[in-house]
């Protein structure tokens, strides 16, 4: 190679990285990052590093690349996700074999066990709402991938396990399998949720459940629902193929969602808003994104069905477990214990070891161990009763 050549080379790579560098800086306008970054504490210089390393467009044009190729010739996503047939996607969490399934399994168990005690202690009546899988519910669009064993009769044994502690739980999957067969989708096809519908369907059949284990106290309210704007959803496994934007055309198709607000009636009698302003409150809700997030009108779906208020204690991204703990160390649980509470909980999450945030270790193991206990005199109660029938 002539000398002429490679300087033509350096300055055509230099250029190159000099305008790449430059395309990067555009992403500067209006950044900004909080106000406890500052250059002294070296936290300014590390946001600044992060949100150019994110930017750059050699470093997207690869990710973009690497995505298409894994898609394309291997059929998969990123950690997180499973390709199915037809562009639906599914949680991986619903696959997976789990780390001390056993052992996480039993612990859940007694942990659920030692909330309806300390519930019960307040007068409180807790009701299960367990989610199936999306794989349940849409095993036809998998493929060849299956869901580990540990996943086969998961819903079916919650289900048993709950009944065993005499904990009201209305099955939702065989009238989420019926609403399908009739056409109704009740998951989206490229995100972990159910849809408004799937929602609608759940809520009726806790409230149907609810007015015949534990009816509500105080005058029923009205609630009517309303279709709002129609939007695409892009759903959240999308993010798992990191194909945007150099090949968006390769992704599942986002899919459109007509979202539901639901209000109280305008012909209700006067003094309602205050019905329980000195009252218990009739039902409160705890639970994951299912009932966190409001695309899918979860809360309102149940405050129509239940025909009564209903406070969310939800949280979105931290299982079932965590937001129920932060409810039993509130002020709200201590002052304004509900009549009944609604726990949502994902059956995928109930082998899973789940996060404990900032609750005391000790307190939960406490729990725990109550639940066990009662678990044990249950068991054995049951087995003494064919013993005393044979004598």
């Amino acid at each position: 190679m002539t000398r002429s050549l490679r300087i033509f080379y350096i300055t055509l790579f230099m250029l190159i990285l000099t305008a790449l560098g430059l395309w990067s800086m555009r992403s500067f306008f209006g950044f900004s990052t909080n106000p406890d970054a500052t250059v002294l504490n070296g936290r300014w210089a590390k946001a600044v590093e992060t949100h150019y390393d994110e930017e750059f467009p050699i470093k997207r044009l690869g990710t973009n690349i690497w995505a298409a190729l894994d898609y394309k010739l291997f059929n998969e996503g990123r950690k997180g996700v499973v390709l199915g047939r037809d562009q639906w996607l599914y949680s991986d969490e619903e696959f997976n074999p789990i780390v001390n399934e056993e052992l996480n399994l039993q612990g859940n168990y007694a942990l659920i066990e030692g909330v309806r005690q300390k519930l019960k202690e307040q007068g409180i009546t807790l009701v299960m709402a367990i989610v199936p899988a999306k794989a349940r519910l849409y095993p036809e669009h998998l493929g060849e991938v299956k869901p580990s064993s540990i996943h086969a009769n998961l819903y079916q044994d919650f289900h048993a396990r709950v009944a065993a502690d005499k904990i009201v739980a209305p099955d939702l999957l065989a009238p989420l399998q019926q609403a399908k067969q009739s056409g109704q989708q009740v998951f989206l096809r490229t995100d972990t949720h159910w849809t408004p519908e799937g929602a609608q369907i759940a809520a009726e059949h806790l409230a149907k459940a609810i007015a015949e284990r534990t009816p509500l106290n105080g005058e029923p309210q009205r609630f009517v629902t309303e279709a709002a704007e129609k939007i695409i959803h892009k759903g959240d496994l999308r993010q798992f193929l990191p194909l945007d934007p150099l090949f968006e055309n390769l992704m599942p198709a986002q899919e459109p969602l007509v979202k539901r607000n639901t209000r109280e009636a305008d012909d209700q009698p006067a003094g309602d808003d205050a019905l329980f302003a000195d009252a218990q409150v009739p039902v409160a809700l705890i639970g994951t994104s299912y009932s966190a997030n409001p695309n899918w009108n979860f809360v309102g779906a149940l405050k129509q069905a239940l025909h009564s208020d209903v406070v969310n204690y939800a949280e979105d991204g931290h299982g079932p477990i965590l937001p129920m703990l932060s409810y039993l160390k509130s002020d709200a649980f201590k002052n304004s214990p509900p009549q009944v509470l609604i726990w949502e909980f994902p059956e995928r999450y109930l082998p899973v070891n789940n996060e404990i945030g900032d609750a005391d270790p000790q307190w939960v193991a406490e729990l725990k161990q109550a639940g066990a206990r009662q678990q044990n005199v249950a068991a054995n109660t049951q087995s003494e009763t064919p013993d005393r029938a044979q004598n």
